[in-house]
């Protein structure tokens, strides 16, 4: 068994950045998903769900999120503001990284990947941080909540239903949470700017001077 560990984000009510200031220890309950035998872990691979695409010389921007983690529901409005302020010189990433003991981060994780197959994978990832205060840190499944996202999304609901219960969609997940284990990451949100990983997280400005070194001349 292996413990993680979700950083606590919490913002201040007359400041701009977001600031760490406490780890909540988490006992793993459940075995890690197995290796998904996929080669060597990458930062991004080619299947990597991409929310925002720069150009030529824009910065990668990675975060390794799990969708029900309160960390990375706090941190989502930052990532908005960031991916609006960089707009055309970022290429921001979202990797999957349920974090074993969350009930419903594999299941949104799956909603967000069958959402992505049919080219809506934005809008289910704003549906779910969005709401992630109703369903969050619930006992039991809300996969059936996830499903009604789908529906207002006007998504084709048999293509939906099919690629949930899909072993092949299960394994894209575990393929992202293994590279995560792999390279490194230990709780959510974990963000890498070329292919760098921000160890030392402190403060939201902490990843916008990451950009803005990669980005200077």
């Amino acid at each position: 068994m292996r413990n993680y560990v979700k950083p606590l984000w919490v913002t201040g009510a007359v400041v701009v950045v977001l600031v760490l200031v406490a780890v909540i220890w988490m006992a793993v309950n459940r075995s890690a998903p197995a290796d998904s035998g996929a080669g060597p872990a990458s930062v991004v691979r080619e299947d990597s769900r991409v929310l925002d695409r720069g150009g030529e010389e824009a910065v990668t921007v990675v975060e390794f999120l799990d969708f029900e983690c309160e960390a990375c529901g706090a941190a989502y409005p930052y990532v908005e503001q960031l991916r609006a302020d960089y707009a055309g010189r970022i290429t921001y990433v979202v990797r999957y990284f349920p974090l074993p003991g969350h009930v419903n981060s594999t299941n949104a994780a799956l909603a967000a990947e069958a959402a992505g197959q049919q080219g809506a994978f934005e809008e289910m990832y704003h549906a779910l941080f969005q709401s992630q205060a109703d369903w969050g840190e619930a006992g039991e499944s809300r996969a059936d909540v996830f499903r009604t996202f789908a529906e207002d999304l006007g998504l084709d609901m048999t293509e939906y239903d099919r690629a949930v219960a899909d072993p092949d969609t299960l394994a894209r997940v575990q393929a992202d949470f293994a590279d995560g284990r792999a390279l490194g990451v230990s709780g959510t949100p974990t963000f890498f700017v070329n292919d760098k990983q921000l160890t030392e997280l402190t403060q939201w400005s902490d990843v916008t001077d990451a950009i803005d070194a990669e980005l200077a001349p």
